[in-house]
C-alpha cells in the first residue's frame, strides 16, 4: 500500500548532501538533529549504561534528552551517577523528570524547594512533569492524587519563573481541553506522548486480578493518536489568542523518521519528534549500534526534506 501522507517530488531537488541541514531552533537552542530521546530507565539496573550511551549520542549528533524518573534522587544521592549526564551531554538540552504524584506529595509536605534543588543538582535545563492517571489508577500500589494536575503544574511554575517545564502524558495522549490548558501556560513545551507507543495502562492489566482485568480493559483503549493531537493543536493555535507555549515534542507511536517528518511538518508551530523504545533497544548494546540507528534516522530525514512534501 502506498503511503498517502506525502507527495513524492523527484524533479525539484537532487539527493541530499551528507551534511544537509535538518536543524531546528527549539528549546532555547538549535538542535542539529530534530529528535528528542524520551524519558526512560528511571529504575533499571542498566540505567547508567543506557543514559551514558544516549547522552554521548545527543552530544555527537545534536539531539536532546529527557531523563527517566528522578524520584529516587529526592530521597538520596545514592544513584546520582545514573542520572548525572551533563558532562557527557555538553550543551545539548537535558531535562530531569518527575511524576505529578511526586510533585503533589512534595507540595503537601511543604518541600517544593526540592524540585529546584533536583534541577540544580543535575545541572539540567529544566523539568519534565509526566502525568499518567490511568496507569496510576490501575496499579495496585499506584500513587493516587486528587488535586488537579493543572493546579500542581501552576504551583511548580510559581516556584521559579525561570524554570523551564515540559509537560507530557504517558501512553494515552491528551484531549483538546487538556492541550488548550497547557498551551496557555508559560511552559517550554508540550510532549504529546500520544497513544500508539507503549501503553502503560495496558501493561498494568497484567498485574491485577482476572476479575478486575475484565472490568477495566476498556480503559486501556482510551486515548488519542499523534495525528489526532496534531489536528487538535492546530485548531487551538488558530482559535486561541492566549497561547504562551509555542513548542511541541511529538512522541507516542512515532516508529521512524517518516512518521516524525510528517507529524512535525503537519503541526503549525515548532516541533521535534521523540522516541523511547527505539533508542532503548540500541542503547543497551555497543555504542556503535546506537550510532548506526541515529545515522539512519538522519539520512532518512535528509531524504524526506529533499524529496517529500506533506499532503
Amino acid at each position: 500500500m502506498l503511503d498517502d501522507r506525502f507527495y513524492y517530488e523527484p524533479i525539484i531537488n537532487g539527493h541530499p548532501k551528507n551534511d544537509a541541514d535538518i536543524s531546528t531552533d527549539i528549546l532555547g537552542t538549535t538542535l542539529k538533529t530534530p529528535i528528542w530521546i524520551s524519558s526512560m530507565t528511571g529504575g533499571t539496573e542498566l540505567a547508567k549504561t543506557i543514559n551514558t550511551n544516549l547522552a554521548k549520542a545527543c552530544r555527537e549528533y545534536g539531539m536532546g534528552m529527557g531523563l527517566g524518573s528522578c524520584r529516587a534522587l529526592l530521597e538520596s544521592d545514592e544513584r546520582i551517577q545514573d542520572f548525572n549526564m551533563r558532562p557527557l551531554m555538553g550543551d545539548q538540552p537535558l531535562y530531569a523528570n518527575l511524576g505529578i504524584a511526586q510533585i503533589g506529595e512534595l507540595f503537601s509536605a511543604d518541600k517544593g524547594h526540592l524540585i529546584l534543588e533536583l534541577v540544580k543538582k543535575l545541572e539540567v535545563d529544566g523539568l519534565i512533569i509526566h502525568i499518567n492517571p490511568l496507569q496510576e489508577w490501575l496499579q495496585p500500589e499506584g500513587d493516587i492524587y486528587h488535586e488537579s494536575p493543572l493546579d500542581l503544574i501552576k504551583r511548580t511554575i510559581d516556584l521559579d519563573q525561570n524554570l523551564k517545564i515540559i509537560v507530557k502524558e504517558v501512553g494515552q495522549g491528551m484531549g483538546p481541553k487538556s492541550l488548550k490548558a497547557l498551551y496557555e501556560l508559560p511552559i517550554q513545551a508540550v510532549d504529546f506522548a500520544a497513544g500508539g507507543g507503549t501503553n502503560f495502562a495496558k501493561l498494568e492489566l497484567h498485574r491485577i486480578s482476572d476479575d478486575q482485568k475484565e472490568r477495566y480493559t476498556g480503559l486501556t483503549q482510551i486515548g488519542h493518536s499523534a495525528i489526532e493531537m496534531v489536528h487538535m493543536a492546530n485548531s487551538i493555535f488558530e482559535s486561541t489568542a492566549d497561547i504562551l507555549c509555542h513548542e511541541t515534542i511529538i512522541s507516542g507511536g512515532v516508529t521512524d523518521y517518516l512518521d516524525g517528518y510528517y507529524l512535525t511538518q503537519k503541526l503549525a508551530k515548532k516541533a521535534i519528534y521523540g522516541q523511547a523504545s527505539a533508542f532503548l533497544k540500541h542503547a543497551t548494546e555497543d555504542y556503535e549500534k546506537l550510532q548506526s540507528h541515529v545515522e539512519s534516522q538522519i539520512r532518512g530525514l535528509q531524504v524526506a526534506h529533499q524529496l517529500l512534501t506533506i499532503r
